[in-house]
C-alpha cells in the first residue's frame, strides 16, 4: 500500500498569504517525509472562506515536492474542457514526474449555479468532458456540439506521457463510470467507515473486471492526525471526538503504530492508496509534526 497526502485548500485566516505558505510548507514537509503522492482539490464559489485554486498552487507546490507522482482534482462539469485539458497539459509539463488528474462530478450544490452548470446535466458533462480532454491532451484539434460547444480548439503543451485518470465516486453509477473509464478510482473515506469503503471497493473491482479493465490503482481518501502516542492524538482530537457520531474508521488517529495497525483493514479489501488529510488542518504546528510522522507510517505499511 502506497501511503500519499491530499492537502486541505480551504482556511479561515486573516491574511490569505498565511495559509497558502502553511500549504507550501506541508508538501515540502511531505516530500521530506517519502510520501507516495501529492493531490489537491477542487472547489469554487466558496466564500466567506480562503480557498486556493487548485491549478496555480499545484504549480508552486512542484517546486517542493520533487518526481514522485502528484495531481489535481478537477469538477469536470465546472469547467471548460479545453481550459481543463491546457492546465493538465501545463502541469504534467512542469512536474519531473508522473501526473495524475483525479476528476468527479461534484455535489449538486451552490458551485454549480454559481459556474452557470445545470446541475441534473452533471455526468453527462462528465463523461463528454473527459473524452476532450483525452482527446486534446493525445495531439488531436477536437470540435464539439454537446454538452459544450466550441470548434477547432488544439493546445499545446500536451502532457508528455498518456494522461492516467483516476475518478472518484461512493455510489453505483458512479463507480461504474470510473472502472469503465478511469484508469484508477478514488473514494471518498472522509466520510465512510470500512464496512462501506469495503463494498464500494469490492464494487468497484468487480465492475473493472466487467468492463476489462485492469486498474493503476484503488485510493481512499481519510482524514489523518499521527501523534506521538495514543494519548496525544486522543487529547489533540477531543475536540473532535466530542459528541461524534459516525463511524469512527472513518478517521485515522493515534502513534505512528496505531495508525498503521488501521490501515491494515484498507489493504486486504484491495486498496493500493491511501490519501491522508490533516484531521486538523487549521492548526499547522500540530499538522507539520503529523506529516512528520506518517514517514514511519508508510515505512510500516509499505509492504501491506
Amino acid at each position: 500500500m502506497r501511503v500519499g497526502i491530499s492537502l486541505t485548500s480551504a482556511y479561515t485566516v486573516s491574511d490569505p498569504r498565511e495559509a497558502a505558505r502553511w500549504m507550501i510548507e506541508r508538501a515540502a514537509a511531505a516530500r521530506g517525509a517519502d510520501l507516495d503522492s501529492l493531490f489537491i482539490g477542487d472547489h469554487h464559489s466558496t466564500g466567506p472562506g480562503t480557498y486556493y485554486q487548485n491549478t496555480p498552487m499545484m504549480g508552486r507546490l512542484l517546486a517542493e515536492w520533487g518526481d514522485r507522482p502528484a495531481g489535481v482534482l478537477f469538477l469536470l462539469p465546472l469547467w471548460n474542457p479545453v481550459l481543463v485539458a491546457e492546465q493538465v497539459g501545463t502541469l504534467a509539463s512542469i512536474h519531473t514526474g508522473r501526473f495524475i488528474m483525479q476528476c468527479a462530478i461534484g455535489r449538486d450544490d451552490e458551485a454549480s449555479p454559481a459556474m452557470g452548470v445545470n446541475a441534473k446535466y452533471r455526468p453527462s458533462m462528465f463523461e463528454e468532458s473527459l473524452d476532450i480532454v483525452r482527446r486534446l491532451l493525445q495531439g488531436e484539434t477536437v470540435s464539439s456540439d454537446g454538452r459544450f460547444h466550441f470548434s477547432n480548439a488544439r493546445i499545446s503543451p500536451i502532457t508528455p506521457e498518456p494522461l492516467e485518470v483516476w475518478i472518484g465516486g461512493s455510489v453505483s453509477p458512479s463507480i461504474d463510470r470510473a472502472a469503465r473509464i478511469g484508469e484508477g478510482w478514488v473514494a471518498d473515506g472522509t466520510r465512510s467507515g470500512n464496512a462501506e469503503i469495503a463494498a464500494q471497493t469490492a464494487d468497484y473491482l468487480e465492475r473493472a473486471q466487467v468492463h476489462g479493465r485492469v486498474p493503476t490503482a484503488v485510493a481512499v481518501r481519510r482524514n489523518v492526525f499521527v501523534g506521538r502516542t495514543d494519548e496525544e492524538a486522543a487529547e489533540v482530537l477531543a475536540p473532535i471526538l466530542d459528541g461524534f457520531t459516525g463511524d469512527r474508521t472513518s478517521m485515522l488517529f493515534g502513534s505512528a503504530e496505531t495508525v498503521a495497525r488501521q490501515l491494515q483493514p484498507l489493504a486486504e479489501m484491495g486498496v493500493t492508496d491511501i490519501i491522508v488529510r490533516s484531521l486538523i488542518p487549521q492548526q499547522h504546528r500540530l499538522t507539520m509534526e503529523s506529516i512528520d510522522r506518517l514517514a514511519e507510517v508508510r515505512e510500516r505499511v509499505r509492504d501491506l
